[in-house]
């Protein structure tokens, strides 16, 4: 069958729907059901897959009242979040709020907020729920959770990937900035969100195979011109220099 990937409130959130044979295409705003709520979202893709029962799904391409009413929720959700950070200060709660997001049906008010610990909202959870009338979600996220919402520039110069596509916040470690010999300088490899560059990861598994073979710097290894130090290696060339006493900085090559 026809699915489509669809795009949130142009902050990252990505899901797959069913198109429902609704003629859409790439660009297309659409109504979308999802966890048994109404959202407004774009398409970004289309594609032939197989029917998961766990999808979500196209239920009309939006109109010109859908796109007023976002518009009005939108509005309605920043006035929220503006009230729920003067009660955060009533109930005296260490937390801080990001955002606040309007489902299209207003079946539910999100608000999204970092903590360095477990908070207990429910006192403030209800106050809300008393006045805006409609189902309240109190969603902790994290530092980078908070960058994908917020969104930015990266050092590249580019808009944040977790603000375009990524979906799925995958584990990056210092080892992946160690496999293409960076600086561990913070300044360089960590994100806008202070966390590791979600771009370390992308080619790690090819840098992991380039070093198939190639030594450390400081190793002692052997040449057809004698035996000497590494003094650099060069990842993607698969090339290093040896330092070899009766020769100097001799070059080899693995490929």
């Amino acid at each position: 069958m026809k699915l489509a990937k669809l795009k949130f409130n142009n902050k990252g959130k990505i899901v797959i729907a069913k198109t429902n044979d609704i003629q859409v295409k790439i660009g297309s705003v659409v109504v979308c059901e999802n966890d048994n709520t109404l959202n407004l979202a774009k398409v970004i893709s289309l594609f032939d897959g197989d029917e998961d029962s766990e999808c979500a799904s196209i239920i009309r391409l939006a109109t010109e009242q859908d796109t007023l009413d976002n518009i009005e929720n939108i509005t309605a959700a920043n006035n929220a979040l503006r009230k729920c950070m003067k009660l955060v200060k009533k109930y005296n709660l260490d937390m801080r709020l990001i955002d606040a997001t309007y489902t299209l049906d207003r079946k539910q008010l999100v608000f999204q907020f970092t903590a360095d610990n477990r908070v207990d909202f429910r006192d403030l959870a209800k106050e809300l729920a008393s006045i805006y009338k409609t189902r309240i979600e109190l969603r902790q996220v994290g530092v980078r959770d908070k960058a994908k919402c917020v969104g930015g520039l990266g050092t590249c110069g580019k808009e944040l990937c977790c603000a375009q596509y990524l979906n799925e916040m995958d584990t990056v470690s210092i080892n992946m900035a160690k496999n293409q010999k960076l600086a561990l300088n913070p300044s360089k490899i960590n994100g806008v969100c202070g966390r590791l560059l979600c771009c370390l990861k992308y080619e790690d598994e090819q840098y992991c195979k380039l070093k198939e073979g190639l030594p450390e710097v400081g190793d002692t290894v052997k040449t057809d011109e004698g035996e000497g130090v590494v003094t650099s290696v060069n990842i993607c060339n698969r090339t290093y220099k040896v330092d070899v006493p009766s020769h100097g900085n001799v070059e080899v090559s693995l490929n």
